[in-house]
């Protein structure tokens, strides 16, 4: 795990550039004590979940990706299966399929445009951790009195954390409207799923329908 970190830093640091970029120098962090280093397993630890959840966001957006895929192929089936009836209560079963499945797909892209948001604001945390985690380097190096740690001043990297902070905030706030439309979408999908379950069989358990 710390060889990832390590890396994952590295990283991250080249990626941030000038925003919430701010970093301690490595020769200042490499001349601290063994007992002092031990007070940044915290920040270290809070830097790890962030880059976790990086990631689960990611593979939250890419498992949407591929649902979005197999819904618009069960749409074309329910398609094919509306041309092919060869009476009007199987012509009605692929009407109710068709509509389930449209539903579907607008429930699936209004919850991506919701996971896009998300990884988007679990990247900004991950900056604002990164901020954390220089922070506490710094007040550890000038907690040890490193020479050249009394040249970097702990306001510039509190201020760089704490607009961080703020723009995470906004960020979340403003996933309020993708969040009401996903869940309004969903709501549409889980009535003409039913609509269609209680058509074929009258159970939540139609061979017609698929639970995401």
């Amino acid at each position: 795990m710390k060889r990832t970190l390590l890396l994952s830093l590295t990283l991250l640091a080249s990626a941030c550039g000038p925003r919430y970029g701010m970093r301690v120098p490595d020769s200042l962090v490499k001349k601290l004590p063994y007992e002092t280093r031990i007070e940044l397993l915290e920040a270290e630890n809070d830097l790890a979940l962030a880059i976790d959840r990086v990631d689960e966001t990611d593979n939250e957006v890419n498992r949407a990706r591929e649902n979005i895929r197999r819904a618009k192929s069960r749409q074309e089936a329910a398609e094919d299966e509306e041309d092919r009836a060869p009476d009007a209560s199987s012509r009605e079963v692929a009407q109710l399929a068709i509509a389930e499945s449209e539903a579907r797909v607008e429930y699936l892209r209004a919850h991506q445009r919701l996971n896009v948001g998300l990884r988007d604001v679990e990247k900004l945390s991950l900056r604002c951790a990164f901020s954390k985690f220089e922070l506490a380097r710094l007040t550890a190096a000038r907690k040890a009195k490193v020479e050249g740690s009394e040249r970097l001043d702990p306001k510039d990297y509190e201020e760089q954390v704490s607009e961080c902070e703020a723009a995470v905030k906004e960020e979340r706030a403003e996933l309020a409207e993708d969040t009401k439309e996903a869940q309004t979408a969903k709501e549409a999908w889980e009535a003409k799923k039913a609509a269609l379950a209680k058509k074929t069989f009258d159970a939540r358990a139609s061979p017609y329908v698929e639970n995401l």
